[in-house]
């Protein structure tokens, strides 16, 4: 979403702008640790970030911080490197509340969020940051993306699909024993498994769980796919099943969406706003397999319902979150 920012045609219209990458990971299993070589750089940075500031005097300073440790604590430095500058933070993670209790967390909080704007992408998430910021300093704008256009294929057995990084967090295992569960009871389904592995999940580990829930046959995992390999898969399924036990506002529910699938997932993060339970497709309690196999079930069996919820969620994306509502500046409030 930064780079999509970044890249708008329609920024040079309302602001000159000066970009510094704050990124300190270069790989999936870099993000998150801690290491430091990666906190090398974070001087650099912050000494650039000084002198832009000084020298540029910008009326104000746009970031997008995380929330968790250890990017946390090289944002906060940055935060801190603009000085008094008017700060706008747009939170695309959660976690702060969950975290405020720690001494040392609290602290950072504190410095992270005094005297700055933040725009959320839901007033769902906004009890995370009720402890540090006032409502009247938040704004709310939901993510938007750009998909192309996509012809849906269909198969003689339903699809499942998943679609994210391998990490347990995402409720992989939940979704492999709901997939036990549906093949115990005799539900026809076939279900791809499609993203990068990680370092809580790596290959050998997914493979031995398939194997020994005795889904060989019914789940494959196809590795990381992209560009037009990515909607192909999207246009093949029939059902989009997003288990996740910790996420924000995920873009892989817009972009299954968009491409007119049903999507069972959690009352998690900002998800129950995206997704309507009921209406654009179902949503389970966190790590609840049998539920989960049971929303599974529903519309593994029912061609129709899939049929009518797709093209319900497809509806609700394009009323409210393309790439052209996110950019409007209507569409934040």
């Amino acid at each position: 979403m930064g780079e999509q920012i970044r890249t708008s045609a329609l920024l040079p219209a309302y602001c000159e702008a000066r970009f510094i990458n704050l990124s300190a990971s270069e790989t999936l299993e870099q993000v998150g640790r801690f290491s430091v070589r990666k906190f090398l750089p974070v001087f650099h940075l912050v000494g650039e970030i000084r002198r832009t500031v000084r020298e540029w005097k910008p009326n104000l300073v746009y970031m997008t911080p995380s929330v968790t440790m250890p990017g946390l604590l090289k944002d906060v430095l940055a935060v801190r490197a603009a000085g008094r500058s008017k700060r706008l933070l747009h939170l695309h993670n959660k976690g702060v509340e969950e975290r405020q209790g720690r001494f040392f967390l609290n602290i950072l909080y504190r410095m992270l969020f005094q005297d700055a704007h933040v725009i959320l992408l839901s007033r769902l998430l906004y009890p995370d940051i009720r402890k540090y910021v006032p409502e009247k300093r938040v704004s709310y704008c939901a993510n938007g993306i750009a998909l192309p256009l996509t012809v849906r294929s269909r198969e003689s057995v339903p699809r499942l699909l998943f679609l994210s990084n391998i990490i347990r967090s995402k409720g992989v295992s939940v979704l492999l024993e709901a997939c036990r569960l549906l093949n115990e009871r005799g539900v026809g389904f076939r279900c791809s498994l499609i993203g990068a592995l990680s370092a809580d999940y790596p290959g050998d580990s997914l493979s031995d769980e398939i194997r020994e829930k005795g889904l060989e046959g019914r789940v494959v995992f196809d590795g990381p796919l992209h560009g037009k390999e990515k909607w192909d898969v999207l246009a093949k399924a029939d059902v989009f099943v997003h288990p996740t036990m910790n996420d924000c506002f995920p873009l892989v529910i817009l972009e299954a969406m968009g491409s007119g699938l049903p999507v069972v997932t959690t009352d998690e993060g900002a998800i129950p706003e995206m997704v309507r339970d009921g209406v654009d497709g179902l949503i389970c309690p966190k790590g609840d397999s049998k539920v989960l196999a049971d929303a599974l079930e529903r519309l593994l069996s029912d061609a129709a319902l899939r049929t009518q919820m797709g093209e319900s969620g497809q509806a609700r994306y394009r009323e409210r979150y393309t790439l052209e509502q996110f950019e409007s500046v209507s569409s934040i409030s």
